[in-house]
């Protein structure tokens, strides 16, 4: 749909049945979003707040809480979308089918931006930062967070709307040491377009004007997120989405996006930065406070009636799950055919999304030998390393399509168990120590650094899997073993000191194990085996669903330090072992808290459940 603003969007959803109102005044401290959360967890609909306590304005959240709503707002375009994907792959499809491709003129011209020289009407109205829905998420989050914000900037040396990078960054806007209406922080991680452009205006000593839309048609919520082929521009490719034109205009050198809903403006100077956080994040942790960049605020711009949009994120699944289940079907095979080789990556939510790629690659090289082995994989490995935010992730599994063509990497269940059946421990490790990781994972030891593993898997099935275990002799501090998929058994041990007294415990282990035929991870072990072994606080939790043992195992790891296997050596700087690895997945004194619902709001919210009120049958 050519929705104009967010209005046009409510309207249209609650036409639809789509979207509730929430008429009860509720605090934008922890409520809304306590709300949000209930109503997510409950699939239930978009939820428009009309009476925020000391806020004028409305807000509305969990627009895109399940795919087929967010295909709902879309439901006009987004084959044709589609189609513009594969052309950019392969423009010659045009050639070849003519009259399949007669109406993407159209659609390519909705995504020029176009200018208003007049009459834009989110400048008809003026406010402050402390206006706003002051929404506070998590019950120690540093103060209020704008939790969908459209962050625009323009480069400098090529300054232009056809330049430009919009990106979605939090935005802290109340707490810490931020001046009331006058400063907010802008927090970015590596690998951001905005991080070029804050780069270059500080090389010339000067400050980078940035703006930031919020509200406004979901097409361009969705540009802000889209992991879009090199060369689309995220406007461009919202104005396509949309089925219309973004419109805009520049104040004050600031670009305002006509359609927006409110507008913030204001610069970022050189090596200016405060505490920002903490912030409950989509690990399912608090993201601690640490120096980002400072936005002057200069001025706050609002539509007439404009209306808030936000979002809430955690431990997944969350709202943004949804979200990114529809940009995987919208770009298709748009990074696979960037990188040769590639049939399939899958980034899994469940562990947090950066913690865990999983990859489907082709062993097209010629053997010289009797044994296939990773090889090509390897080279796509590195290659997936070096894409974009796929740069960010931990924990790489790559396999050999050719050795299971019907396996894809959103069966994750079974992709595990094919890892398993075919990895070589001794040969199969690639490590990258002292490297980068996300900025908000902790298992390492400093802000974005940590270290990887790629494990790579080709060839013939090696042994079996076991299901099953028997009494299993365990050393002082190990207990309660519980099997979590086919060849893989969680343990718990003592809560973690220190990494010496790890080490030395984790040895007791691996020497009391090493002779036990079920951890034997060689080839030919005719015995089932368990060949990953996960070290855990609660092995009861991890064994619950598979969810849990993606969540815990790893965003509590840190391959370099925390990778660990029976009968290990260091042969040429290579390490590997002889018998099943193990994975210390415990909670460290240097992560970050879990996220935990405050139950006094989660009393109030189940008051919004009783017959009368507007929860009543969805919550």
């Amino acid at each position: 749909m050519g929705y104009k603003n967010t209005q046009d969007c409510v309207n249209d959803l609650e036409k639809h049945g789509h979207l509730i109102r929430v008429k009860e005044e509720v605090s934008s401290d922890l409520e809304m979003a306590a709300i949000h959360l209930r109503v997510f967890e409950n699939n239930g609909p978009a939820i428009l707040f009309e009476n925020i306590k000391d806020c004028k304005f409305k807000a509305v959240s969990n627009l895109y809480g399940s795919v087929d709503r967010s295909k709902f707002i879309f439901r006009d375009t987004i084959e044709k979308i589609k189609i513009l994907i594969d052309l950019k792959i392969n423009p010659m499809e045009a050639i070849k089918h003519p009259f399949k491709y007669a109406n993407v003129g159209l659609t390519a011209f909705s995504a020029l931006p176009k200018r208003a020289r007049f009459n834009n009407p989110v400048l008809q109205n003026q406010t402050t930062l402390s206006s706003l829905p002051q929404i506070k998420c998590w019950p120690n989050d540093g103060g209020a967070f704008i939790t969908l914000p459209l962050v625009y900037s323009e480069d400098i040396e090529k300054p232009g709307i056809m330049n430009s990078n919009l990106g979605m960054y939090r935005i802290q806007i109340s707490g810490n040491d931020y001046i009331k209406d006058k400063e907010a922080g802008l927090h970015y991680q590596l690998h951001r377009g905005i991080g070029v452009h804050q780069t270059k205006s500080n090389a010339k000593g000067q400050p980078l004007k940035v703006s930031i839309f919020v509200g406004g048609p979901p097409s361009l919520t969705l540009g802000a997120v889209m992991p879009l082929p090199e060369g689309m521009s995220e406007l461009t490719f919202a104005g396509a989405l949309g089925n219309r034109r973004i419109r805009y205009s520049y104040e004050d050198d600031f670009c305002i996006a006509s359609d927006a809903d409110f507008v913030i403006t204001g610069e970022v100077y050189p090596n200016e930065n405060k505490a920002e956080g903490p912030f409950g994040d989509h690990l399912g942790y608090y993201s601690l406070k640490h120096d980002f960049p400072l936005m002057r605020i200069h001025k706050v711009y609002h539509r007439d009636n404009a209306i808030w949009p936000f979002t809430v994120v955690g431990r997944p699944p969350q709202e943004d799950t949804s979200f990114g289940a529809l940009i995987h079907e919208i770009t298709g095979n748009a990074i696979p055919n960037e990188i040769p080789g590639l049939k399939d990556v899958h980034a899994v939510d469940a562990s947090g999304v950066h913690p865990l790629l999983l990859a489907i690659g082709s062993e097209r090289y010629t053997p010289y030998y009797k044994e296939r082995k990773p090889q090509e994989i390897l080279t796509i490995a590195n290659h997936i390393l070096g894409k974009g935010q796929l740069s960010l992730a931990k924990y790489l599994f790559i396999i050999a399509g050719e050795d299971n063509p019907k396996l894809t990497t959103h069966n994750v269940a079974d992709y595990f168990v094919h890892v398993l059946e075919r990895v070589d421990w001794k040969r199969d490790l690639h490590f990258y120590t002292r490297t980068s990781i996300d900025t908000l994972d902790y298992s390492g030891d400093g802000l974005n650094s940590g270290s990887k593993v790629v494990i790579a898997a080709a060839g013939e099935k090696k042994r079996e899997l076991a299901t099953t275990l028997s009494e299993l002799n365990l050393p002082d501090g190990f207990k309660d073993p519980k099997v979590l998929l086919p060849g893989i058994i969680a343990i718990r041990a003592d809560k973690y000191t220190d990494s010496h007294t790890t080490k030395k415990q984790i040895e007791q282990l691996c020497k009391q194990l090493e002779n036990n035929i079920f951890f034997k991870a060689a080839d030919g072990n005719q015995q089932k085996c368990f060949p990953l072994i996960i070290i855990c606080d609660d092995p009861d939790f991890v064994s619950q669903k598979l969810n849990n043992f993606l969540w815990v195992t790893f965003t509590r790891s840190n391959p370099s330090h925390d990778i660990y296997g029976i009968d290990s050596f260091t042969e040429n700087k290579h390490w590997g072992c002889n018998g099943s690895l193990i994975i210390d997945a415990r909670i460290k004194p240097h992560h970050a808290a879990p996220l935990i619902k405050d139950p006094e709001i989660e009393k109030r919210i189940d008051a919004l459940g009783v017959k009368g009120k507007s929860l009543f049958g969805i919550i």
